[in-house]
């Protein structure tokens, strides 16, 4: 069936217009053929191109799986708007999650100290092509001949862009266990 298939195919292409535009003589080619495929046939292309597509994951996904909430508040806003003296140790914990350091100074009291590493990477790429399919043929009495040829171009370039954020938090408490003092440093590079 499908010698037939192409033997009609170069025969079609061989009486073809060569005056119509590219994309007409493709439709004219192809329709046919496509025609001829069973629903369940196209009902499985259809299957093999969409399934594994919906397995697939935005970066904004990826992001929120791989990031806790407490992780994504500690920020120097989060610091400067929530921790002021007088704050319990329980509403620092509230407010800032578990801190890396726990310590006590020379007189006993505690201290905290946050300290958070983030590196943010970006990728971007962007890839592209061209493809081509050629179908020659032509017809002389009852014979029929024909080739079929293709060609190909692809390019493909990308760039990525690494930070990394530091944010170090240190809360002193009194004996208490109240905010007496804190300070914070932030960098980024």
């Amino acid at each position: 069936m499908e010698q037939q298939l192409l033997f009609d195919l170069l025969k079609k292409a061989g009486t073809m217009n060569l005056g119509q535009s590219l994309e007409n003589r493709f439709e004219t080619l192809l329709r046919e053929p496509i025609m001829k495929i069973s629903s369940k046939v196209r009902g499985l292309i259809i299957a093999a191109i969409i399934l594994p597509l919906m397995g697939c994951m935005g970066a904004h996904q990826h992001y929120q799986q791989t990031h806790g909430a407490q992780e994504r508040q500690m920020t120097v806003g989060v610091v400067q708007k929530e921790i002021r003296k007088g704050l319990s140790a329980a509403e620092v914990a509230e407010a800032l999650g578990s801190p890396n350091i726990v310590t006590t100074d020379t007189e006993g009291r505690e201290i905290w100290v946050y300290d958070k590493i983030s590196t943010d990477v970006t990728y971007s790429r962007d890839s592209g092509g061209l493809s081509a399919i050629l179908l020659i043929g032509g017809t002389s009495g009852a014979t029929a001949g024909g080739g079929l040829g293709s060609g190909n171009y692809s390019r493909s370039a990308g760039a990525q862009s690494k930070t990394q954020r530091t944010l170090t938090v240190i809360i002193k408490f009194d004996e208490h266990n109240k905010v007496r003092d804190f300070a914070y440093h932030s960098s980024r590079f």
